[in-house]
């Protein structure tokens, strides 16, 4: 007999305290969670407030609150009531068989239930509102981000044309088009989710079952399915409804747009697939009654089967065998449709074509005429400059110049082109043992001055002459900087504290260090220990609590790249990629070109490499250096994107008569926005469809050498006088070749100066003459003995040689080409500019200077200092006739005033020497 002892009994713990645990954790997570929204919607909205957008802010708060709880609640309410009412619809026949398709069972025993426990013990009302809950959260987050299209859908602007084939405004395509396909989108979102709710309640509640590989269906599940089909249905005829105006953004390498197929085949299969989808709605919505499986599996035949052969099999068959035969009679006014459209997204009608003759009857007359261009060739390329700044004017490793930015300044009296770049502290540059707290946010806040050369002058060491240098900065022949300090930049810096107890670092001034106090209107003010609470909670560093630098009367400063900045108040515009400094009234500040894109844009060719089809520079964005102000002003008020833009943000924009006027004149046409249509210029200046069709005209950028091989060559800015204007202007420019060909056919250009700012031309050269190209003068050059084996003894002698770019410089109805050459010592980053390269006609020269260059180009070849001095030995036989001595001292005396730069002087004694010429040139055809 064994006795048992019995002791204490264990105890688990109970349902309720493990279901109190995850209550607890959840609760916990979700106050996590919103801690962490309301800590970034308080910052957002300080920063705001700080710069004086809280408008711009409240406006799109409210927008994207106001979609996500339409979004939520119309996705709950639907997701809610299909469960529901799955759930009544399962408990109404529980204990019924489910009937499969031969409503049979496939055994005589009835497998145990996996969801007893589940359905006989959840709350399966508080589920399905959780559920619906959950999905309508995840579903209203995602669509959050649509805010914007739902804006412009509200207060869109008219475009005032209408697209040719449905004859409706083309705003309806910006506008309205996009806002019909999210909630499209949405719809059939929420509908497959509703669906998939629904079947995991009749799953667990025993109504869908799979048994003996045969799939159990209930008809009350078939019923519910089917009005869930039927709705569906009805979203897809009007899906084929906005697939109609998607056929104007096709491309079937013919056509961009609708083409022939499109018009006389796609688009009545479309209104045929309507009609289909709206019987196969009805026939869903019939099935409530009827419970089978035919008419739904009828319906979705016709639709999805007849959209397959309709929409896909059929269009391909006729594309191939009857259009691709007539092609070009059957796509000619498609082809038109496309490159009028594609011309006007891009303002490419705009451009005005005039014809460049391309002559070779340069002489130094007409160089005199056109100083300003010869003083403004860049000898200067941006990585050389680039590393020639950083050797002699980042001071110290913190400080970083690494964006270079051409704009023009009136300097000395003379209208200059310069190179100027930013000296920005980059704080991740200081040594590891003094990346401390305080030298990161509190000691080292902020750059200072900037590095200006004008394009074309050296030293006589090859190095840039500096007109603003060194830190505080020196002004020698630059603009005044009264006020260096750069707090807001392009570097991407950490968020900094001013105004605090303990100076900021100015600059190094011999072995000791020059400091500042910030007396500007930046930054966030961090008054009361509630301010300093959501920071340190949001940056996640409590020394902004513990140290006792920070006071009320500080200041923190955060987003201080211009870019987000800029992005953050205005996230609709896109940005150019170059932002650049000017220096206006002993400032500092950044220009950044702005624009408004759209990809909806009917039948415009993308741009390539980018999703859109549709670009206006319409804004100009202005970030204070020192203060971090932004102020945008807009450039086009032609343009319908940002005309509504102004409707929804009403302050946001400012005109460009606001802009002050020193500021307006360093605007400049942008570099992307002239890239992308000089891009598809490239075909579309073609505006023939036949020459279209057949590509006879297509040109492409010039190749020029990078590295190793070859690469397209990119716009450059330039200071030149167009052929038959009166003075000099700003403009950017590139050469155009014909496709697979080296000679030039054209240059196209952009006028950046008032009062014709935007105004783009392009000079056809005449298709009977060879004109050299970029790459063609390259060869030229390489082809040069005295040139090649100059160069490939610099090579062999401890430096590397370093070619710059080649400009193509266009002077009345003539090319000249200019190249730079650098040498640097091999181990070494000082690039120094050693010689000129200069070809023009068939003749191509190196000389240390510019104008020795051009000398050897227009006087040697076409007056040569032997042919003076034979004629001075014959004046020296006839000592009654000097006239040959004089024209040789008259010659050397250009050459001389030429090497200094006095154009003026130069072109005297040019214009001396040739009158004694002539007169000997009568005396001796007297003789």
């Amino acid at each position: 007999m064994t006795i048992g002892i019995t002791g204490p009994e264990r105890k688990t713990p109970g349902r309720s305290a493990v279901v109190g645990v995850i209550v607890t954790a959840i609760f916990s997570g979700i106050c996590l969670i919103l801690l962490g929204i309301v800590g970034e919607f308080l910052v957002d909205w300080m920063w705001f407030s700080a710069v004086g957008y809280s408008q711009v802010f409240w406006t799109s708060i409210g927008a994207k609150a106001a979609v996500f709880s339409v979004v939520f609640a119309a996705t709950a309410v639907i997701v809610w009531a299909n469960a529901r009412l799955a759930l009544f619809l399962a408990r109404r026949r529980r204990g019924r068989l489910p009937v499969g398709f031969d409503w049979k069972l496939a055994a005589t025993a009835v497998p145990p239930d996996p969801f007893e426990f589940i359905r006989d013990r959840l709350p399966w009302r508080l589920a399905i509102a959780g559920g619906a809950g959950l999905l309508a959260l995840l579903v209203a987050w995602g669509e959050v981000g649509n805010w914007n299209i739902i804006l412009q859908f509200l207060y869109q602007v008219p475009y005032g044309a209408n697209d040719p084939l449905y004859d409706k405004d083309i705003g309806f395509y910006l506008f309205s088009l996009p806002a019909y396909i999210a909630i499209r989108n949405w719809a059939v979102l929420t509908l497959f989710m509703s669906a998939l709710f629904a079947a995991v309640i009749y799953w667990m509640h025993g109504q869908i079952e799979y048994q003996v590989q045969r799939w159990s269906i209930s008809p009350t599940v078939v019923a519910h399915g089917s009005a869930l089909l039927g709705l569906l249905f009805a979203v897809k005829a009007w899906s084929y409804g906005l697939d109609r105006y998607l056929l104007l953004y096709g491309d079937n390498g013919v056509v961009v747009g609708a083409s022939y197929t499109d018009v006389h085949v796609q688009l009545p299969v479309l209104r045929l697939l309507i009609g289909l989808s709206i019987v196969a709605a009805c026939a869903a919505w019939t099935n409530l009654w009827a419970r089978t499986y035919r008419l739904p599996t009828a319906a979705m035949l016709l639709v999805f089967g007849g959209a397959f052969l309709l929409s896909g099999v059929i269009p391909t068959l006729f594309q191939r065998f009857y259009v691709k035969p007539n092609e070009l009679e059957l796509e000619r006014p498609y082809i038109e449709r496309s490159i009028r459209l594609t011309r006007e997204a891009y303002n490419l009608d705009r451009i005005a074509a005039k014809p460049f003759p391309a002559e070779q009857d340069l002489t130094f007359g007409t160089l005199e005429a056109n100083k300003a261009t010869i003083e403004n060739i860049r000898l200067w390329d941006g990585q050389p400059l680039a590393d020639t700044y950083a050797q002699l004017q980042e001071i110290r490793t913190y400080y970083k110049l690494s964006d270079l930015d051409v704009d023009r300044y009136w300097l000395r009296g003379t209208y200059q082109s310069v190179m100027l770049s930013a000296r920005e502290l980059r704080s991740s540059l200081l040594p590891p043992n003094a990346q401390t707290w305080v030298n990161l946010h509190l000691l080292f806040t902020h750059g200072n001055g900037a590095v200006m050369s004008p394009v074309m002058h050296k030293s006589a060491e090859g190095l840039p002459l500096l007109y603003l240098r060194d830190i505080p900065p020196v002004a020698d022949g630059g603009p005044e900087i009264r006020e260096p300090r750069i707090y807001y930049g392009q570097e991407e810096s950490n968020y900094v504290f001013v105004r605090t107890t303990t100076p900021e670092f100015d600059y190094p001034k011999g072995s000791e260090n020059v400091y500042a106090a910030y007396d500007g209107a930046g930054g966030i003010p961090l008054t009361g220990m509630v301010r300093k609470i959501i920071f340190a909670h949001h940056f996640n560093d409590m020394n902004l609590l513990l140290s006792s630098y920070i006071t009320d009367d500080s200041r923190i400063m955060i987003r201080r790249n211009i870019g987000e900045r800029l992005r953050m108040i205005a996230p609709f515009l896109s940005l150019d990629h170059d932002p650049y400094l000017v220096v206006s009234e002993g400032r500092m500040f950044w220009i950044q070109d702005a624009y408004t894109t759209s990809d909806y844009f009917p039948s415009a060719q993308p741009a390539p490499g980018r999703n859109l089809n549709y670009i206006r520079n319409s804004v100009k964005a202005v970030v204070d250096a020192y203060n971090g102000s932004v102020d945008f002003y807009l450039m086009d008020q032609a343009d319908p994107i940002v005309a509504t833009y102004q409707r929804i943000f009403p302050g946001l924009f400012k005109p460009l008569a606001a802009m002050p006027s020193d500021l307006q004149k360093h605007i400049r046409y942008p570099e992307d926005l002239f890239l992308i249509q000089a891009q598809l210029y490239q075909t579309y200046h073609m505006a023939s469809a036949d020459v279209f069709y057949n590509r006879e005209d297509l040109w492409q950028f010039p190749r020029q050498p990078a590295g190793d091989g070859v690469a397209p060559m990119v716009p450059y800015y330039i200071v030149m006088r167009l052929p038959g204007e009166t003075q000099a202007e700003f403009f950017i420019m590139i050469p155009m070749v014909p496709s697979r060909r080296d000679n030039m056919i054209a240059w196209l250009a952009a006028r950046c100066d008032a009062p014709d700012y935007g105004k783009l031309i392009v000079y056809e050269f005449p298709k009977e003459k060879l004109v050299y190209g970029p790459f063609q003068i390259e060869a030229r050059i390489h082809q040069n003995t005295e040139i090649s084996q100059q160069i490939s003894l610099w090579n062999q002698m401890g430096s590397r040689v370093i070619r710059g770019n080649l400009l193509v410089i266009p002077i009345e109805n003539s090319i000249l080409y200019v190249s730079p050459l650098y040498l640097r010592a091999v181990h070494g980053h000082l690039p120094e500019l050693k010689r000129v390269i200069a070809a023009y006609g068939e003749h191509v020269v190196m000389k240390e200077t510019l104008a020795e260059a051009l000398s050897a180009l227009f006087i040697e070849t076409n007056a040569s200092p032997a042919s003076l001095s034979a004629a001075t030995e014959m004046s020296r036989a006839n000592p009654a006739e000097n006239r040959a001595q004089e024209a040789l001292d008259r010659y050397n005396e250009a050459v001389k005033l030429l090497r200094s730069g006095d154009w003026a002087g130069f072109g005297l004694q040019i214009d001396a020497m040739r009158g004694l010429l002539e007169k000997m040139s009568r005396e001796s055809a007297g003789h």
